[in-house]
């Protein structure tokens, strides 16, 4: 695959806790607001500026994306975002607990999106598509990466281990969800094996990020289109990622409330349940292994298995396939998972005292607690060019937005 250095905008020395923010896409406009607080560097200014816009404001109005720009260009102006004098890469490691993962950060080429050298395991909603295109058109820049895995190339792995134990980081901070982010800076003429080493690499994934991707191609296709004299050197030829080596990643459970037992008691809904799957009432909280699911109503948990699928399709294989298959759809009447109403989706990182909450509370009335996919599955389930079933993968840590951008001219 594609992937080369580039001259960054990147936070002032000692800014990037100010201005480094979570990704536009893991919080709401509210929530949003309060992360934002009273700190006018802060990049979800860029991100999500509607949060400058007294409620009720659409989201999508021209005035969101001119205030975008703004700030965005305000931040340069006030030298909290500085340009970087020549092309680099960066190594960026994230560590949460006991869990490191350090991956490249490049320009990928828009080309390798298009051919499924980057492949893709889940669809886009039109609505949130075109929001990313349009604030990448008007910044004309990546204002977040996307998250990407490939398989473990040892070239790489090498020069990343020796060159963060020899160098200082440029970059260094904790941030408010106790994630520890470093980076270290690798100028285009010391990246040698960091490049020949993608060269190796037949293919990446997208792990998350899709709408960012799927954004960035459409604006460097636009361009292209509207181009007379393009020549393939331009800037929207190529689009921000992070590429994390598979074996690094962790995928925490994404799990699933639905908001009622469909006509049925407690003890009936256990009862269907029994005769679909094998049923204890152990009280455990987390599945130990697939093929399972942890249950919580009525203030109880307990745990649904199931004997291993034979199938050729690996979406039939996943637990969440076969919970919706067989019991969701079934027993409770749970349509489409991507429209329907009654059902939703809780962050692995929420942990069960998330879902406790949520049932507890009474707005919802039964609970699952899933086996999280492994990071093989996702890639199966691109290659076999499937989509994997909606809020299947919780990423975490979670790539901060505003401590590398890319701009295409």
């Amino acid at each position: 695959m594609r992937v080369k250095a580039f001259p960054a905008l990147v936070p002032a020395p000692g800014q990037a806790p100010n201005v480094a923010s979570v990704p536009y896409d893991v919080v709401n406009t509210a929530e949003a607001r309060a992360l934002a607080g009273d700190n006018p560097h802060c990049f979800l200014r860029v991100l999500r500026a509607e949060i400058e816009f007294p409620d009720g404001t659409d989201p999508y109005s021209d005035a969101i994306y001119a205030k975008s720009k703004e700030n965005f260009l305000k931040l340069q102006s006030d030298g909290m975002l500085v340009r970087e004098p020549d092309p680099c890469v960066y190594l960026y490691r994230q560590q949460l607990g006991d869990h490191s993962q350090t991956g490249i950060t490049a320009v990928c080429h828009i080309d390798d999106y298009a051919e499924d050298i980057i492949r893709k395991h889940e669809k886009t909603r039109k609505v949130k598509e075109d929001d990313r295109t349009r604030v990448v058109d008007t910044l004309s820049a990546n204002p977040g990466p996307v998250f990407l895995t490939y398989k473990d190339e040892e070239m790489i792995d090498a020069f990343v281990a020796d060159w963060s134990a020899s160098h200082e980081p440029e970059v260094d901070f904790t941030d408010e969800t106790g994630v520890r982010h470093t980076a270290w800076r690798v100028t285009q003429s010391e990246a040698g094996p960091i490049l020949e080493g993608f060269a190796q690499v037949p293919l990446s994934y997208v792990a998350d990020g899709h709408h960012r991707s799927a954004s960035a191609y459409r604006v460097g296709s636009q361009r292209r289109a509207e181009n007379p004299n393009h020549d393939g050197s331009e800037g929207y030829n190529w689009f921000l990622g992070v590429l994390f080596p598979a074996s690094q990643l962790k995928i925490l459970p994404y799990n699933r409330v639905v908001r009622d037992l469909n006509g049925l008691t407690p003890e009936e809904f256990l009862v269907k349940a029994g005769e679909i799957f094998e049923l204890s009432s152990d009280g455990e909280k987390s599945p130990s292994e697939p093929g399972s699911v942890c249950v919580y109503l009525a203030g109880q948990w307990h745990t649904l298995k199931w004997p291993s699928v034979e199938s050729e399709s690996p979406i039939e294989r996943l637990d969440v396939s076969v919970l919706q298959d067989r019991l969701l759809s079934t027993v409770l009447a749970v349509g489409d998972p991507r429209t329907d109403e009654r059902i939703d989706f809780v962050g692995g990182i929420r942990g069960t005292a998330g879902l406790e909450k949520r049932v507890d509370s009474g707005d919802w009335a039964v609970a699952f607690s899933m086996y999280p996919v492994t990071v093989q599955q996702l890639i199966d389930i691109a290659d076999a060019g499937e989509i994997m079933p909606p809020k299947s993968t919780w990423f975490e840590p979670k790539l901060r937005s505003g401590l590398f951008v890319y701009t295409l001219d």
